[in-house]
Protein backbone atom coordinates (compact mmCIF):
# COMPACT_ATOMS: atom_id res chain seq x y z
CA UNK A 1 0.00 0.00 0.00
CA UNK A 2 1.49 3.64 -0.66
CA UNK A 3 -1.02 5.57 0.95
CA UNK A 4 -1.34 4.75 4.18
CA UNK A 5 -2.75 7.53 6.49
CA UNK A 6 -2.35 6.22 10.02
CA UNK A 7 1.36 6.98 9.88
CA UNK A 8 -0.02 11.05 10.77
CA UNK A 9 -2.17 8.86 13.77
CA UNK A 10 0.83 6.95 15.38
CA UNK A 11 1.31 8.76 18.49
CA UNK A 12 -0.29 11.58 20.60
CA UNK A 13 2.82 13.56 19.60
CA UNK A 14 2.40 13.23 15.89
CA UNK A 15 -1.57 13.67 15.88
CA UNK A 16 -0.72 17.42 17.46
CA UNK A 17 2.06 17.91 14.98
CA UNK A 18 -0.22 17.89 12.26
CA UNK A 19 -3.48 18.62 13.52
CA UNK A 20 -5.05 21.25 11.33
CA UNK A 21 -7.36 22.94 14.06
CA UNK A 22 -5.91 24.92 16.91
CA UNK A 23 -8.31 26.73 19.86
CA UNK A 24 -6.89 29.47 21.37
CA UNK A 25 -7.75 31.18 24.89
CA UNK A 26 -7.46 34.18 23.03
CA UNK A 27 -10.19 33.29 20.60
CA UNK A 28 -12.45 32.78 23.37
CA UNK A 29 -14.98 34.84 24.41
CA UNK A 30 -16.90 34.40 28.00
CA UNK A 31 -20.71 35.39 27.99
CA UNK A 32 -21.75 36.75 31.38
CA UNK A 33 -25.04 38.46 32.74
CA UNK A 34 -25.62 41.17 35.13
CA UNK A 35 -28.03 42.26 37.23
CA UNK A 36 -29.11 43.38 40.57
CA UNK A 37 -28.51 40.29 42.43
CA UNK A 38 -26.65 37.13 41.81
CA UNK A 39 -28.13 33.80 41.23
CA UNK A 40 -27.52 30.26 39.31
CA UNK A 41 -28.91 29.44 36.59
CA UNK A 42 -31.03 26.46 37.07
CA UNK A 43 -30.86 25.26 33.37
CA UNK A 44 -27.47 25.76 32.59
CA UNK A 45 -25.81 23.83 35.69
CA UNK A 46 -22.81 25.95 36.62
CA UNK A 47 -23.49 29.40 35.07
CA UNK A 48 -24.83 31.93 37.49
CA UNK A 49 -25.93 35.21 37.51
CA UNK A 50 -23.63 37.94 38.86
CA UNK A 51 -24.68 40.82 41.01
CA UNK A 52 -23.05 44.17 40.22
CA UNK A 53 -20.52 43.80 43.08
CA UNK A 54 -19.26 41.06 42.00
CA UNK A 55 -19.01 41.53 37.65
CA UNK A 56 -15.21 43.01 38.08
CA UNK A 57 -14.19 40.10 40.04
CA UNK A 58 -15.77 37.38 36.71
CA UNK A 59 -14.11 39.93 34.53
CA UNK A 60 -10.58 39.60 36.09
CA UNK A 61 -10.87 35.67 36.49
CA UNK A 62 -10.98 35.76 32.50
CA UNK A 63 -8.25 38.13 32.38
CA UNK A 64 -6.50 35.56 34.29
CA UNK A 65 -7.51 32.59 32.12
CA UNK A 66 -6.18 34.55 29.36
CA UNK A 67 -9.78 35.28 27.09
CA UNK A 68 -10.05 37.34 24.71
CA UNK A 69 -13.36 38.50 25.56
CA UNK A 70 -16.25 39.20 27.65
CA UNK A 71 -19.67 39.73 26.50
CA UNK A 72 -21.85 41.38 28.83
CA UNK A 73 -25.94 41.35 29.10
CA UNK A 74 -27.99 43.08 31.43
CA UNK A 75 -31.10 41.35 33.41
CA UNK A 76 -32.81 44.61 35.28
CA UNK A 77 -35.41 43.74 38.26
CA UNK A 78 -38.98 43.62 36.48
CA UNK A 79 -39.96 47.08 37.67
CA UNK A 80 -37.62 48.69 34.96
CA UNK A 81 -39.19 47.16 32.14
CA UNK A 82 -40.86 48.86 29.96
CA UNK A 83 -42.58 48.51 26.06
CA UNK A 84 -39.57 50.62 24.64
CA UNK A 85 -36.69 48.98 26.92
CA UNK A 86 -35.63 52.24 28.15
CA UNK A 87 -33.56 50.93 31.03
CA UNK A 88 -31.50 49.36 27.91
CA UNK A 89 -30.53 52.96 26.75
CA UNK A 90 -30.50 54.59 29.98
CA UNK A 91 -26.70 55.55 31.19
CA UNK A 92 -28.03 54.10 34.93
CA UNK A 93 -29.32 50.85 33.11
CA UNK A 94 -27.54 47.33 34.82
CA UNK A 95 -25.77 46.88 31.27
CA UNK A 96 -23.88 50.02 31.41
CA UNK A 97 -22.96 50.10 34.85
CA UNK A 98 -22.07 46.41 34.42
CA UNK A 99 -19.90 47.71 31.61
CA UNK A 100 -18.20 50.64 33.89
CA UNK A 101 -17.12 48.22 36.36
CA UNK A 102 -16.12 45.94 34.25
CA UNK A 103 -13.54 48.67 32.69
CA UNK A 104 -12.82 50.32 35.91
CA UNK A 105 -11.56 46.68 37.02
CA UNK A 106 -9.67 45.21 33.80
CA UNK A 107 -9.27 48.74 31.51
CA UNK A 108 -7.83 47.07 28.31
CA UNK A 109 -6.83 43.78 29.50
CA UNK A 110 -9.77 41.98 27.64
CA UNK A 111 -11.95 43.15 24.62
CA UNK A 112 -15.39 44.53 26.44
CA UNK A 113 -18.41 43.66 24.38
CA UNK A 114 -22.03 44.62 25.01
CA UNK A 115 -25.38 42.50 23.44
CA UNK A 116 -26.94 45.50 21.95
CA UNK A 117 -30.79 44.66 21.77
CA UNK A 118 -33.90 45.11 23.78
CA UNK A 119 -35.38 41.79 24.29
CA UNK A 120 -33.96 41.67 28.46
CA UNK A 121 -35.60 45.33 28.64
CA UNK A 122 -39.29 44.87 26.92
CA UNK A 123 -41.78 43.95 28.94
CA UNK A 124 -42.87 42.38 26.04
CA UNK A 125 -39.93 40.59 25.59
CA UNK A 126 -39.31 41.39 21.73
CA UNK A 127 -35.70 42.84 20.15
CA UNK A 128 -37.38 45.90 19.85
CA UNK A 129 -40.45 48.44 19.71
CA UNK A 130 -43.88 47.30 18.33
CA UNK A 131 -46.07 49.11 16.58
CA UNK A 132 -49.98 49.24 16.27
CA UNK A 133 -50.39 45.75 15.53
CA UNK A 134 -48.05 44.41 17.78
CA UNK A 135 -45.35 43.62 15.44
CA UNK A 136 -41.56 44.67 16.19
CA UNK A 137 -41.13 47.88 14.23
CA UNK A 138 -37.64 47.23 12.41
CA UNK A 139 -37.07 51.51 11.61
CA UNK A 140 -37.89 52.60 15.59
CA UNK A 141 -36.31 49.58 16.84
CA UNK A 142 -32.84 51.00 14.71
CA UNK A 143 -33.30 54.13 16.36
CA UNK A 144 -33.28 53.03 20.02
CA UNK A 145 -30.41 50.56 18.86
CA UNK A 146 -28.71 53.82 17.79
CA UNK A 147 -29.08 54.93 21.14
CA UNK A 148 -28.34 51.63 23.55
CA UNK A 149 -24.80 51.54 21.53
CA UNK A 150 -24.12 54.92 22.02
CA UNK A 151 -24.96 54.60 26.32
CA UNK A 152 -22.35 51.49 26.04
CA UNK A 153 -20.03 53.07 24.29
CA UNK A 154 -20.20 56.17 26.92
CA UNK A 155 -20.12 53.00 29.12
CA UNK A 156 -16.85 51.83 27.89
CA UNK A 157 -17.54 48.58 25.68
CA UNK A 158 -14.78 48.10 23.29
CA UNK A 159 -17.42 46.70 21.14
CA UNK A 160 -21.48 46.56 20.94
CA UNK A 161 -23.50 43.47 18.95
CA UNK A 162 -26.56 44.16 17.92
CA UNK A 163 -28.42 40.86 18.15
CA UNK A 164 -31.92 41.93 17.24
CA UNK A 165 -31.85 41.33 13.46
CA UNK A 166 -33.12 44.75 12.38
CA UNK A 167 -32.90 45.40 8.84
CA UNK A 168 -29.55 48.32 8.56
CA UNK A 169 -28.51 48.31 12.21
CA UNK A 170 -25.17 47.88 11.33
CA UNK A 171 -25.46 51.40 9.21
CA UNK A 172 -27.35 52.77 11.83
CA UNK A 173 -25.03 52.01 14.99
CA UNK A 174 -22.16 52.97 12.90
CA UNK A 175 -23.12 56.04 11.80
CA UNK A 176 -24.14 57.24 15.73
CA UNK A 177 -20.82 55.93 17.10
CA UNK A 178 -19.20 57.97 14.34
CA UNK A 179 -20.88 61.25 14.85
CA UNK A 180 -20.68 61.08 18.79
CA UNK A 181 -16.59 60.47 17.93
CA UNK A 182 -16.81 56.64 18.98
CA UNK A 183 -14.79 55.88 16.06
CA UNK A 184 -12.90 53.06 17.51
CA UNK A 185 -15.79 51.36 19.13
CA UNK A 186 -15.87 48.25 16.90
CA UNK A 187 -18.96 46.50 15.75
CA UNK A 188 -19.75 42.48 16.08
CA UNK A 189 -22.99 42.09 13.74
CA UNK A 190 -25.37 38.92 14.73
CA UNK A 191 -25.26 38.61 11.28
CA UNK A 192 -27.18 35.39 11.28
CA UNK A 193 -29.13 34.65 14.07
CA UNK A 194 -31.67 31.72 13.70
CA UNK A 195 -35.20 31.85 15.38
CA UNK A 196 -33.64 28.52 17.44
CA UNK A 197 -35.11 25.97 19.80
CA UNK A 198 -31.97 26.22 21.59
CA UNK A 199 -32.32 29.32 23.25
CA UNK A 200 -34.54 27.82 26.39
CA UNK A 201 -31.85 28.18 29.01
CA UNK A 202 -30.94 31.83 27.91
CA UNK A 203 -34.53 33.03 28.45
CA UNK A 204 -34.03 31.76 32.24
CA UNK A 205 -30.87 33.65 32.39
CA UNK A 206 -32.53 36.71 31.69
CA UNK A 207 -35.83 36.54 33.29
CA UNK A 208 -37.52 37.29 29.16
CA UNK A 209 -40.56 38.16 29.18
CA UNK A 210 -41.43 37.03 25.88
CA UNK A 211 -44.44 36.88 24.45
CA UNK A 212 -44.89 34.90 21.33
CA UNK A 213 -41.73 34.36 19.11
CA UNK A 214 -39.47 35.89 17.30
CA UNK A 215 -39.34 34.17 13.62
CA UNK A 216 -40.48 37.34 11.99
CA UNK A 217 -37.18 38.93 12.61
CA UNK A 218 -34.91 36.05 13.34
CA UNK A 219 -34.31 33.56 10.30
CA UNK A 220 -35.90 30.34 9.46
CA UNK A 221 -33.63 27.79 10.59
CA UNK A 222 -34.19 25.83 7.18
CA UNK A 223 -32.81 28.68 5.36
CA UNK A 224 -29.08 28.52 4.48
CA UNK A 225 -28.85 30.81 1.58
CA UNK A 226 -30.50 33.65 3.45
CA UNK A 227 -27.41 33.52 6.23
CA UNK A 228 -25.03 34.10 3.54
CA UNK A 229 -27.18 37.14 2.42
CA UNK A 230 -27.29 39.01 5.84
CA UNK A 231 -23.19 38.44 5.98
CA UNK A 232 -22.81 40.04 3.45
CA UNK A 233 -25.79 42.67 3.69
CA UNK A 234 -23.65 43.70 7.16
CA UNK A 235 -20.40 43.63 5.62
CA UNK A 236 -21.22 45.81 3.35
CA UNK A 237 -22.89 48.00 6.08
CA UNK A 238 -19.37 48.14 8.04
CA UNK A 239 -19.54 45.57 10.89
CA UNK A 240 -16.29 45.18 12.01
CA UNK A 241 -16.70 41.11 12.63
CA UNK A 242 -19.59 39.26 12.09
CA UNK A 243 -21.23 36.40 14.19
CA UNK A 244 -23.27 32.90 12.96
CA UNK A 245 -25.93 32.07 15.86
CA UNK A 246 -26.54 28.99 17.15
CA UNK A 247 -22.82 27.61 16.25
CA UNK A 248 -23.01 23.81 16.56
CA UNK A 249 -26.17 22.97 14.06
CA UNK A 250 -25.47 25.87 11.99
CA UNK A 251 -21.82 24.99 10.76
CA UNK A 252 -23.12 25.02 6.95
CA UNK A 253 -23.74 28.71 7.26
CA UNK A 254 -20.94 29.18 9.46
CA UNK A 255 -18.64 27.82 6.99
CA UNK A 256 -20.55 29.76 3.97
CA UNK A 257 -19.72 33.34 5.93
CA UNK A 258 -16.24 32.72 6.90
CA UNK A 259 -15.82 31.85 2.93
CA UNK A 260 -17.03 35.05 2.08
CA UNK A 261 -16.06 37.48 4.91
CA UNK A 262 -12.94 39.53 4.92
CA UNK A 263 -13.44 40.22 8.93
CA UNK A 264 -13.34 38.42 12.12
CA UNK A 265 -16.13 35.60 11.85
CA UNK A 266 -17.51 34.44 15.33
CA UNK A 267 -19.55 31.67 16.26
CA UNK A 268 -22.04 31.59 19.38
CA UNK A 269 -22.11 28.11 20.96
CA UNK A 270 -25.73 29.17 22.82
CA UNK A 271 -27.18 27.96 25.76
CA UNK A 272 -29.46 24.76 24.58
CA UNK A 273 -25.74 23.57 23.04
CA UNK A 274 -24.17 24.30 26.76
CA UNK A 275 -27.32 22.50 28.77
CA UNK A 276 -27.26 19.47 26.30
CA UNK A 277 -23.36 18.44 26.92
CA UNK A 278 -24.07 19.20 30.64
CA UNK A 279 -27.44 17.19 30.92
CA UNK A 280 -25.67 14.07 29.23
CA UNK A 281 -22.40 14.13 31.13
CA UNK A 282 -23.98 14.29 34.51
CA UNK A 283 -25.86 11.13 33.24
CA UNK A 284 -22.78 9.34 32.59
CA UNK A 285 -23.60 9.30 29.02
CA UNK A 286 -20.39 11.05 27.46
CA UNK A 287 -16.62 12.06 28.93
CA UNK A 288 -17.49 15.78 29.22
CA UNK A 289 -14.52 17.43 28.95
CA UNK A 290 -13.84 15.57 25.17
CA UNK A 291 -17.37 16.53 24.27
CA UNK A 292 -16.76 20.42 25.05
CA UNK A 293 -13.08 19.99 23.05
CA UNK A 294 -14.87 18.32 20.24
CA UNK A 295 -17.60 20.62 19.88
CA UNK A 296 -15.41 24.12 20.43
CA UNK A 297 -13.06 22.32 18.12
CA UNK A 298 -15.95 21.76 15.31
CA UNK A 299 -16.89 25.13 15.46
CA UNK A 300 -13.41 26.45 14.56
CA UNK A 301 -12.50 24.22 12.09
CA UNK A 302 -16.02 25.41 10.35
CA UNK A 303 -14.39 28.43 10.13
CA UNK A 304 -15.08 30.65 12.75
CA UNK A 305 -11.88 32.79 14.44
CA UNK A 306 -13.78 34.09 17.61
CA UNK A 307 -16.40 31.62 19.55
CA UNK A 308 -18.41 32.96 22.46
CA UNK A 309 -18.92 30.12 24.46
CA UNK A 310 -20.16 29.19 28.35
CA UNK A 311 -17.07 27.19 29.10
CA UNK A 312 -14.49 29.43 27.57
CA UNK A 313 -13.04 29.88 31.23
CA UNK A 314 -12.99 25.94 31.75
CA UNK A 315 -11.92 25.33 28.15
CA UNK A 316 -8.98 28.21 28.80
CA UNK A 317 -7.56 26.33 31.47
CA UNK A 318 -7.63 23.12 29.93
CA UNK A 319 -5.83 24.69 26.97
CA UNK A 320 -2.87 26.36 29.01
Amino acid sequence: MTHRPRRLRTTGAMRELVRETRVHARQLVLPVFVGATGAPISSMPGVSRHPLSGIGDVAARAVDAGLGGIMLFGVPEEADKDAIGSAGFSPDGILQRGIAAVRERVGDDIVVMADTCLDEFTDHGHCGLLDAAGLVDNDATVAAYREMALAQARAGAHVVAPSGMMDRQVLAIRDALDGDGFTDVSVLAYSAKYASAFYGPFREAVASSLQGDRRTYQQDPANRREGMREAILDLAEGADMVMVKPASHYLDVLSDVAEVSDVPVAAYQVSGEYSMIEAAAQQGWIDREAAVRESVTAIMRAGADIVLTYYAEELAAWLN
